[in-house]
């Protein structure tokens, strides 16, 4: 049987610096960067050593990452605009078409890193109170059905209800336990099957953006979603527009671009909460710090798509603290030791067929399984 030690911290009052205890017999090592763990040593054969900050202080610990540094903001605000219109530029450029197909796909992911710009600022996160940068980010969200009223509302309740509400499908994908499932209506059973199938993800274009964001909300609420309204609109006029003065243009640097984008960003979002190994407490047992290290995955990727992304992979620590910027968030994760236990996933296939076919939650077993339990 392996031993377990905990670990006991200290702080500071003076430097603020955290001293982390290792082991019985081991000498304690001081981070002097305040609020982070210095790395422990390798733990010995047999031995697991368990970090003890949680809950408020482990929050505490987050806080000196949570500061944006106003030039880097603009600077990836900017810079991300400009290889949007580059790459969208290129991919117009009447090139052969297996050419112009692998610029869409580069322009898709220039959109993605642009929107995790977008979904920052909306937390107030980068660029808070800048009135250019906000005409930007709003002008973004109709422009890719991202309605600004519509996104807010949703994202905001998914950050206060992750993992608390069985059934919900307010800004997230909605998740059902096996008994629930069993006793629920056929149209409740078909709207739940259907939202959590895979083509619905891939044709996230119209399923997750033109409907979820858009009309959706539009036809519940008309008046406080009126930017919904505009953002169909301005979609079906750049559609007609497009299709009809520049079809090949429009393909190219506009509709497989968007398509794409969609895609990607709808999946990201399904596996950041329906991944292998992932706890959905519900409300009686809910806590906000174990649902974003228990409840929100850890994508691994590699520098280029860490990029394309905005780092949002990191989604345990982004989910622990909104207010970290996305350019800092490797940091966070690499200065502060908790964040660094989870189970990683990744982009390759294997591990997308292993979230998309978890459905529904066994409260048994304490986990997410397929239709038919396993």
């Amino acid at each position: 049987m392996s031993a377990c030690f905990e670990t006991q911290h200290q702080t500071d009052q003076t430097a603020g610096s955290i001293a982390v205890l290792s082991p019985p017999g081991a000498q304690p090592r001081v981070d002097q960067t305040a609020g982070s763990v210095a790395q422990l040593p390798p733990p010995p054969a047999g031995v697991q050593y368990r970090l003890s900050r949680k809950g408020v202080e482990l929050l505490h610990a987050t806080k000196n990452f949570a500061r944006e540094h106003r030039v880097w903001s603009w600077w990836h605000l900017g810079s991300t605009i400009a290889a949007v219109a580059g790459s969208m530029a290129l991919a117009a450029l009447p090139l052969p078409w297996p050419v112009r197909i692998v610029l869409s796909g580069i322009v898709a992911l220039c959109l993605v890193r642009l929107f995790i710009i977008y979904h920052d600022h909306s937390h107030g996160t980068i660029l808070r109170r800048s009135k250019m940068a906000s005409l930007i980010m709003h002008a973004y969200g109709l422009l890719t059905l991202n309605p600004p009223s519509a996104w807010k509302r949703s994202h905001n309740h998914h950050h206060k209800n992750n993992a608390k509400i069985f059934g919900a499908s307010v800004g997230s994908f909605p998740v059902m336990t096996r008994e629930g499932f069993a006793q629920a209506r056929f149209r409740q059973r078909a709207f739940y099957v259907v939202s959590r199938h895979p083509l619905t993800i891939l044709f996230g274009y119209w399923t997750v953006f033109v409907y979820g964001m858009c009309l959706k909300p539009l036809l519940i609420n008309p008046r406080r979603h009126i930017d919904c309204a505009f953002a169909v609109t301005l979609q079906l006029a750049i559609i007609l527009v497009g299709a009809r003065l520049a079809p090949h243009v429009y393909l190219f640097a506009y509709l497989i671009p968007m398509a794409g984008a969609a895609a990607l960003g709808a999946y990201l979002f399904y596996s950041q909460h329906n991944f292998p190994g992932v706890k959905l407490p519900g409300r009686a047992n809910w806590d906000f710090v174990d649902a974003a290290l228990l409840s929100s995955s850890y994508t691994a990727m590699g520098p280029v798509m860490r990029w394309f992304t905005g780092n949002i992979g990191y989604h345990h620590v982004h989910h622990l603290n909104a207010h970290i910027p996305f350019y800092r968030l490797p940091e966070a994760m690499a200065k502060i030791r908790e964040l660094q236990s989870v189970k990683p996933i990744r982009l390759w296939p294997l591990d997308v067929y292993r979230c998309f076919r978890l459905k529904l939650w066994d409260v048994k077993q304490d986990r997410m399984v397929s239709w038919n339990g396993r």
